[in-house]
């Protein structure tokens, strides 16, 4: 146990224990299987609040169109699920059996052959990984190697937001359209629908984030989140010392497309559909609002930020369904203008010092032994004064 609590500190990995032991037992002992399923849903959105951290908080690029990877990789991940839902047998009674059932109500007479390898769920996971990192390649490379940034390449991430939701919408033969693909039921013949999957995903969902999280944590204490963090402060002071920035942005930007694709996959998964509600300007925006109520420069903080924005949104629009609009801007303006690095300045500056402090006066209450006058300690068992073990020794060296 001793070497266990060795390495944690170490590594100051406290707070990463803490956080894994929430996800991974409180919860889970705490909580019925429908509440589960939400902060499976939560955390879902936590693979966004982390990449944002490092594409914001540690790279200085600032994106508002995260909610276009995130519903990329959870449209890779619907579309396998809907091919498997919508074999010949379950889809009998359409025009044309064997399609998705909204290309049948688009008169749509064959599946299109972009959707024909989404059949296959190693090809549908590769897509999750790589069409929303390829794209947010090509938006970046082509971006930072002009040297567009700041609140330019801000406008821009929303702009391929809105083209995004525009064209997803304006295909609805093809994509679902508003409705999105829904219906999802099955996965290699495992029904994602029942009590055990929920669960069995639920800590899918947090495995996999808390990974996320130890090589975001990797990431940053290496040499390359050195110069991420020294790009984002003096960024000519690096261009001139021989490095080049822009694909240092790319990479951020990239590593964060990744993590939004991730988080969408799973979210598809936990829900059981995807729609282009996911892909906008007004999700992407809140995505960044995670990262804010957490602290733009912690990990653990940002998904402790996700937790805490989707649980109020959740219980403001269960209790107040007429103002929970406003209570949530009222939440956002308070955290941002009380608490300006999040729930982790938070702590960094109000709670840790707290606990240090009562840890001190803990250690200093505990009773110690005075020592007799003449050097001795004391004996407290027989009540009789000791000399020191080097006295001791000493004099039995000399009768010796």
């Amino acid at each position: 146990m001793q070497k266990i609590k060795t390495w944690i500190a170490q590594r100051d990995l406290g707070n990463f224990a803490i956080l894994a032991a929430i996800l991974l037992i409180v919860f889970p002992l705490a909580m019925d299987i429908f509440r589960l399923n939400l902060v499976g849903k939560y955390l879902t959105y936590g693979f966004v609040a982390i990449g944002l951290v490092m594409c914001w908080g540690y790279g200085g690029v600032l994106s508002l169109g995260q909610g276009v990877f995130f519903g990329l990789g959870g449209y890779a991940m619907a579309m396998f699920l809907k091919l498997e839902a919508s074999d010949p047998i379950s889809t009998k009674i359409q025009s044309t059996p064997g399609i998705p059932d909204f290309m049948d109500w688009n008169q749509l007479t064959a599946l299109p052959i972009w959707w024909k390898p989404f059949e296959h769920l190693p090809f549908a996971l590769l897509a999750v990984l790589l069409v929303p990192t390829l794209l947010a390649f090509i938006i970046s490379f082509a971006m930072f190697k002009r040297r567009v940034g700041g609140v330019y390449f801000a406008i821009i991430t929303q702009a391929v937001a809105l083209i995004m939701t525009v064209l997803i919408i304006g295909q609805q033969g093809y994509t679902g359209g508003v409705n999105g693909i829904t219906d999802l039921k099955t996965m290699l013949g495992w029904d994602i629908r029942t009590n055990s999957a929920k669960y069995i995903l639920y800590f899918a969902t947090a495995f996999l984030l808390l990974g996320c999280i130890y090589l975001c944590t990797w990431i940053q204490k290496s040499k390359l989140g050195t110069l991420l963090l020294a790009m984002r402060d003096k960024e000519d002071r690096v261009r001139f010392s021989g490095y080049d920035v822009s694909m240092f942005k790319v990479f951020a930007f990239c590593l964060a497309a990744l993590l939004s694709a991730i988080g969408g996959a799973m979210f598809t998964l936990q829900v059981g559909f995807m729609s282009a509600s996911f892909v906008g300007i007004v999700p992407s925006i809140e995505m960044v609002i995670f990262a804010a109520v957490g602290g733009r420069m912690s990990l653990i903080g940002a998904v402790y930020g996700a937790l805490l924005v989707n649980f109020g949104k959740t219980y403001f629009s269960e209790s107040f369904p007429d103002l929970w609009l406003f209570l949530m801007s009222g939440l956002f303006i308070g955290v941002v203008m009380a608490f300006p690095n999040g729930l982790a300045g938070v702590y960094v500056s109000y709670v840790k010092p707290w606990l240090l402090r009562r840890w001190a006066a803990m250690r200093n209450k505990t009773p110690k032994v005075a020592a007799a006058p003449d050097g001795t300690a004391p004996d407290t068992a027989s009540g009789k004064s000791k000399l020191p073990s080097a006295m001791s020794g000493g004099i039995q060296g000399q009768s010796a």
